[in-house]
């Protein structure tokens, strides 16, 4: 048995050199192909960290989104309250309005005196000038002529007669 592993023996070691250039061939690729690994892992790195970041942000918009949505509604509920506030108030200014409104549809009475309040009442030999009225339009009504009128009245100015205002009548 020694004798067939002496003859063997001398291809043993060039199969070790062809098993040890294999091993380093091997190797060398395998250093090769984890460099291009590494490189594409760092790549791959910083797009990795990019979004990250983009998941940070998210995530700071959406808490500030919910900050907002919780400030909206605050401001909704006080704007209501005060609108609920203020409602009355309104309705009351708007009764007033309507009021007056109408009081300055109706006629206003014909007051004597100033700040009396009272409605001028002519007395006798007097007329209380209405709307519409003229010496022409008196005139007739009483049975006198215009003339008559102006003779009793030199201070009237007859273009210029105002509601309310008290002329004397001529004695029939």
């Amino acid at each position: 048995m020694d004798t067939i592993s002496r003859e063997n023996n001398s291809m043993l070691p060039v199969g070790g050199i062809i098993v040890g250039v294999i091993a380093l061939l091997l190797g060398g690729y395998a250093a090769i192909s984890l460099s291009k690994v590494n490189k594409t892992l760092a790549e791959h790195q910083a797009k990795v960290d990019k979004v990250d970041n983009i998941e940070a942000q998210a995530g700071s918009a959406a808490a500030t989104a919910d900050q907002a949505k919780k400030d909206i509604g605050t401001l909704s509920r006080s704007t209501q309250d005060a609108f609920n506030t203020i409602g009355p108030t309104l309705a009351g200014l708007r009764e007033d309005i309507t009021k007056i409104q109408e009081s300055m549809k109706k006629p206003a009475p014909v007051a004597g005196k100033k700040g009396s309040g009272e409605p001028v009442v002519a007395g006798p030999g007097e007329y209380v000038i209405k709307p519409g009225d003229s010496f022409a339009k008196i005139a007739r009504a009483n049975g006198c002529s215009i003339a008559d009128i102006q003779a009793v009245n030199p201070n009237v100015n007859a273009a210029h007669l105002s509601v309310g205002q008290k002329i004397k009548l001529p004695k029939k």
